[in-house]
């Protein structure tokens, strides 16, 4: 049996935003990029899909939700090969409107479906591409989550 590593929770990093005669400008002053070594984004075109589960024993994420909202589960890895099914998830709702971002850190998997559609991620990782599918871990969508209710 693997054992779980020690490691921090998902938390929400939040922001604030600053408003004039000239627009708004938004901020997270409290995201620490240095370790960011690379971004990407994710597009649901609709509420229909689902991307769950994907967890990473080194690998950290941030997400941050620029167009639309996403219901985002963490869950804490108990067993790389054979995650306990009676793990709880944690959930997080992430809107567009709403300067925040939230981490990840590795030690979890993180799964998610957009609650509007044309809903778009910006995901910033702590590691390069060869590093995560290395250490990518995928397990069935419906282990935690009956994402059929959502």
């Amino acid at each position: 049996m693997i054992k779980k590593q020690k490691s921090l929770e998902s938390i929400i990093i939040k922001g604030s935003q600053h408003v004039d005669s000239r627009g708004t400008v938004s901020f997270i002053n409290d995201f620490d990029m240095s370790t960011i070594k690379r971004m990407y984004t994710i597009y649901h075109p609709d509420r229909a899909m689902v991307r769950a589960w994907q967890g990473h024993r080194i690998e950290s994420k941030y997400f941050k939700c620029i167009q639309g909202r996403f219901l985002v589960a963490v869950v804490a890895i108990d067993n790389w090969t054979t995650p306990s099914g009676n793990n709880t998830p944690k959930y997080y709702v992430l809107d567009a409107s709403k300067t925040e971002i939230l981490f990840i850190p590795n030690g979890y998997a993180n799964g998610f479906k957009s609650l509007e559609t044309d809903s778009q991620l910006l995901v910033f990782s702590n590691t390069d591409l060869d590093s995560s599918k290395n250490d990518q871990y995928r397990f069935d969508e419906h282990l935690w989550v009956d994402w059929t209710d959502i």
